[in-house]
């Protein structure tokens, strides 16, 4: 299977006729060869979208509204072809890809709904015979970049809001996945959206910050929203802050779930359950710390344990709930932690590292002080660490040990206690008596810390993607002081 670069609404070979090669993680066969991007092609993608941009940024909402509906109507259609592409190039289970399809499909509708919800105001001004208005506007040029663990509701994430607004978008695919993110930009095109308003590029994987850079400080692309990692997206803020470029930034996470004594055990097992091994721990929100009263510690973690090591896991082709990890240096990861934690005194229950392959069990490490590793460094992987509290106070100052911030969920009976341990908990995100893996498309949907800033989802994805202006309307007679 070859794909080329979307650009101008076409299938175009790299200007350098470079391809690479993305693997099936589980049997090392080729997946797809995809076209290899470099500045040139850079500079060609945004060139369609800045033309495109000066038409679309003037189409009527019930334009835009259609066109996105019609796109979330073709997701649903092409739920199958999805799945097929995406267990090939990420390893994923079927049932994690479909549901990445739906939910982009969520994503879409939401978008299409907010075209008409892109709003100003009057404001009251001192000055006689003035009007005075507050106005949206959409911005230019966007750059899209999202990874490839939820890549269809990522991908879809990083343009449907911006289109909505009356933004074009450059979106650079991850290498991991370059023909499930081609493909969201095929169905955009079969819904209608003109030419150049969306453009996707592919690139080999050494070639990322040569990409990334040069759409940053392209003097036409006016805003950047990136989804990934800690680590990169400190860099993309680097660079966009020397060309003053607002950043969205969503990156990682290390998901602390709450587990106070009057928490119920059983609710609380299957939240942990769902949250830590859910596409194999590569999710942002993945649970990957659970901090459990001591009190109650012993009788949760033996449940918690028991259905772990019941949770099957194999080649995603079969009916498993764990499928493969996206590749071997997850494995290398993984083990690198468990085994540093183990030798400082923590204690594996089930799972760990496969022998060989990409295939791995669902894993719990118990006793994980916060001195370890495992406790502090993002897994990605599916495993758990567990960390008793003394009390509640010590519960809280435990989870928010941690650079990162994202999502976060507790477990109690008492609300208002909940409620308050909810308030004191540095994320973006909390649920109570809910796993910390979820997302709604109409909520603000974002972290704290080193979990990145701003906000996707409903109007807070308005915010983000159109220029507020200060507008007059004045007395051209009125009176001067010289």
């Amino acid at each position: 299977m070859n794909i080329g670069l979307l650009i101008d609404g076409d299938n175009v070979a790299a200007e350098k006729k470079g391809t690479f090669e993305r693997h099936n993680p589980v049997t090392g066969t080729v997946a797809v060869t995809a076209a290899a991007s470099r500045q040139s092609d850079v500079d060609k993608a945004v060139a369609s979208a800045h033309a495109a941009f000066k038409s679309w940024s003037k189409t009527g909402p019930s334009e835009r509204r259609t066109i996105l509906n019609r796109a979330a109507d073709l997701f649903d259609e092409q739920t199958a072809e999805f799945v097929a592409i995406g267990i090939q190039e990420t390893g994923a289970t079927a049932p994690w890809i479909g549901f990445n399809v739906m939910f982009a499909a969520k994503i879409l509708r939401e978008a299409a709904a907010m075209t008409t919800q892109i709003k100003g105001e009057v404001i009251p001004s001192d000055k006689p015979g003035t009007l005075a208005m507050s106005l949206r506007q959409p911005v230019g040029v966007i750059v899209g970049i999202a990874p490839w663990n939820a890549a269809v509701i990522l991908g879809v994430r990083a343009i449907a809001m911006p289109i909505a607004c009356g933004n074009s978008v450059v979106f650079k695919a991850s290498e991991k996945c370059p023909k499930t993110h081609r493909m969201i930009g095929d169905i955009l095109l079969q819904a209608g959206l003109p030419k150049g308003v969306l453009n996707v590029l592919t690139h080999a994987p050494d070639d990322a910050a040569e990409v990334t850079s040069a759409l940053i400080a392209h003097p036409d692309t006016k805003r950047i929203n990136f989804t990934g990692s800690t680590k990169v997206g400190r860099i993309v803020a680097e660079q966009a802050g020397r060309h003053l470029k607002p950043c969205l930034l969503e990156l990682g996470g290390k998901a602390p779930l709450v587990v106070l004594e009057d928490a119920n055990i059983e609710a609380a097992v299957n939240a942990a359950a769902f949250g830590a091994f859910m596409n194999q721990g590569q999710i942002c929100m993945s649970t990957e710390r659970i901090i459990v009263d001591a009190k109650i510690a012993d009788a949760f973690v033996d449940k918690l344990a028991a259905k772990a090591a019941k949770l099957p896991s194999g080649n995603p082709t079969d009916p498993v709930v764990l499928g493969s990890v996206v590749d071997a240096g997850s494995i290398t990861h993984a083990s690198h932690l468990i085994e540093n934690a183990c030798a400082a005194g923590a204690k594996l229950l089930v799972g760990g590292v496969p022998k060989s392959g990409t295939i791995m069990a669902a894993t719990i490490l118990d006793h994980v002080s916060s001195d370890m590793e495992a406790f502090s460094s993002e897994s990605f992987c599916p495993m758990v660490c567990i960390t008793r509290a003394r009390d509640t106070d010590h519960a809280i100052e435990l989870a928010n040990m941690s650079e990162f911030g994202l999502s976060a969920a507790v477990f109690g009976s008492d609300i208002n206690r909940a409620l308050d341990v909810a308030k004191s908990l540095e994320t973006g995100i909390c649920h109570i008596n809910g796993p910390t893996v979820s997302d709604e498309a109409q909520m603000p949907f974002g972290g704290m810390k080193g979990s990145g800033y701003g906000r996707f989802g409903g109007s807070a994805g308005i915010d983000a993607f159109t220029e507020l202006r200060w507008i007059t309307i004045e007395d051209p007679d009125q009176h001067y002081p010289f």
